[in-house]
């Protein structure tokens, strides 16, 4: 579900999705990033770009294309075949910081002194704007509004006092605080790196001759690739045709010390990944089950909202033994060129997207499971849908706790006091979204969920792995109402 601050959705978009590829046999990967990218589509559908060199040809020689969109509607295949080289990464972007233009797409190009950089970034760092001001005072004129750029110019200025790209990466790297996975293209090395807590996810991938770094296991998949393993939270792992795979783990923390996002299992993920040996379709299902679990009713169908409440409705149902079932219908076909109704229709953006099959509920208790609440308006649509549908009961059921407190590391949860949870009582909550019941999963089932990997859990209760920012490092995008075209990018 998306979010925005003038907007009816009340869900979270995904971050941003990065992939690249080292080719050492030399063969061009800019059609097989587009398919990695396709994979990840779900993790941003604001804007996207592939960027690819040579490794046998000049330095500094980087071809790159990107535009707002959609992968299949930016790329095509005349543009795919003017992408030629061996190395190359791509990105598909959701802004969490900085405005949605296409110059704040990426991957992101530097040339300067010591050769050339493209690079792809998912996360955001909370001492962004302290970083950028000091390379301001410095000379530095920004071309963008992101933080990504600030990281590039970081790694072009170590560079010039280091050995290598990958040491250059590792230095600007021990000044980033926040989150971020690294995909770096140098003239002959791919590099990629994960900050010391693992907030997002980043995996390595082998297919023949050829190497991968990417945020999901479902994009190796996609080209058929093998995975290898994932990338450490704090590694930096550089690879090149003659050394294969190095690695750096001066920056890792120790185990218990780190904080992955739990909203990757929970939602951001496709289910068909796995994120550090972990299956995300087996998380969501466990999900399910605690619910069942904690907060039972009697009824006499369990659905899920599309997509991310299936997995959790299944569990559910194999818990308590109520069938499942399907009872929306998701129109797939609803991308960002869709023309959003007036003000005076906003119930029907919902409806457009998502319908609900009447011969599945009517005369039916129904259990609805979501992975969220954050505004409540989504949910109150949804659970009137069902009722105008025949369902004579609707207990709502979600597969996180409720979420009380902001997010600075990537995941676009908006300030407390626009939060339904916030100072609210779950009754109360219930009462405002029509249902007849509603039940969270408990906070202390987030380490079950995820076999006790260690987790951020900052936006249910306020602890965060760090010292969380004095100012509001999001951008723009939280303070004015801009970039109307993401309203109705996915449910």
């Amino acid at each position: 579900m998306n979010l925005e601050k003038s907007s009816p959705w009340d869900g979270l978009h995904e971050e941003c999705g990065v992939f690249g590829m080292y080719d050492f046999d030399g063969n061009d990967v800019a059609s097989t990033i587009y398919y990695g990218l396709f994979a990840l589509q779900h993790r941003g559908q604001e804007s996207c770009g592939i960027a690819v060199s040579e490794t046998s040809g000049p330095k500094g020689k980087i071809t790159t294309y990107k535009g707002m969109g959609l992968v299949n509607e930016v790329f095509t295949p005349d543009t795919l075949e003017t992408l030629k080289g061996n190395l190359g990464v791509g990105h598909v972007r959701y802004s969490t910081a900085g405005a949605s233009t296409r110059e704040n797409a990426q991957p992101l190009v530097l040339n300067y002194v010591k050769g050339t950089l493209a690079l792809a970034h998912n996360g955001n760092l909370i001492n962004a704007n302290e970083l950028r001001r000091d390379l301001e005072y410095t000379g530095a004129i920004f071309q963008t509004t992101i933080d990504s750029e600030v990281i590039a110019y970081h790694i072009a200025r170590e560079r010039l006092n280091s050995h290598s790209a990958e040491e250059a990466v590792r230095r600007a790297c021990q000044k980033l605080k926040g989150a971020y996975a690294l995909v770096v293209a140098s003239p002959r090395k791919l590099i990629g790196a994960r900050d010391p807590f693992g907030f997002k996810p980043l995996c390595i991938g082998k297919r023949d001759n050829s190497y991968i770094i990417t945020s999901e296991t479902c994009a190796l998949d996609t080209i058929g690739a093998e995975f290898v393993r994932d990338v450490r939270p704090g590694e930096v792992v550089t690879i090149t045709k003659d050394g294969g795979i190095e690695s750096d783990t001066s920056m890792c923390l120790p185990e218990e010390k780190e904080a992955r996002c739990v909203f990757e299992y929970i939602y951001f993920a496709r289910p068909d990944s796995h994120i550090d040996g972990l299956s995300v379709y087996a998380s969501r299902i466990k999900a399910g089950r605690f619910l069942a679990q904690d907060s039972p009713v009697e009824a006499d169908l369990v659905t899920g909202v599309p997509e991310s409440g299936n997995a959790a409705a299944l569990g559910y149902s194999m818990e308590s033994g109520i069938p499942y079932g399907t009872a929306f219908v998701k129109n797939g076909y609803v991308g960002r060129t869709f023309i959003k109704p007036k003000q005076s229709s906003r119930e029907s953006s919902v409806q457009v997207k998502l319908n609900v099959l009447k011969e599945a509920v009517a005369g039916k208790r129904v259990i609805m499971i979501d992975d969220s609440i954050v505004r409540g308006t989504t949910s109150d649509r949804i659970v009137r849908m069902l009722r105008e549908a025949g369902a004579t009961e609707v207990h709502v059921r979600i597969s996180s706790p409720p979420f009380l407190w902001p997010c600075y590391f990537g995941t676009d949860i908006p300030e407390r006091e626009q939060l339904i949870a916030y100072n609210r009582s779950i009754d109360e909550i219930c009462e405002i979204i029509g249902a007849d019941s509603l039940g969270y999963l408990d906070i202390d089932r987030l380490s079950q969920m995820v076999d006790g990997r260690p987790i951020c859990k900052g936006c249910f209760n306020g602890v965060y792995p760090m010292e969380p920012p004095k100012e509001d490092i999001r951008g723009d995008y939280f303070d004015k109402e801009i970039n109307l075209s993401r309203k109705l990018e996915r449910m």
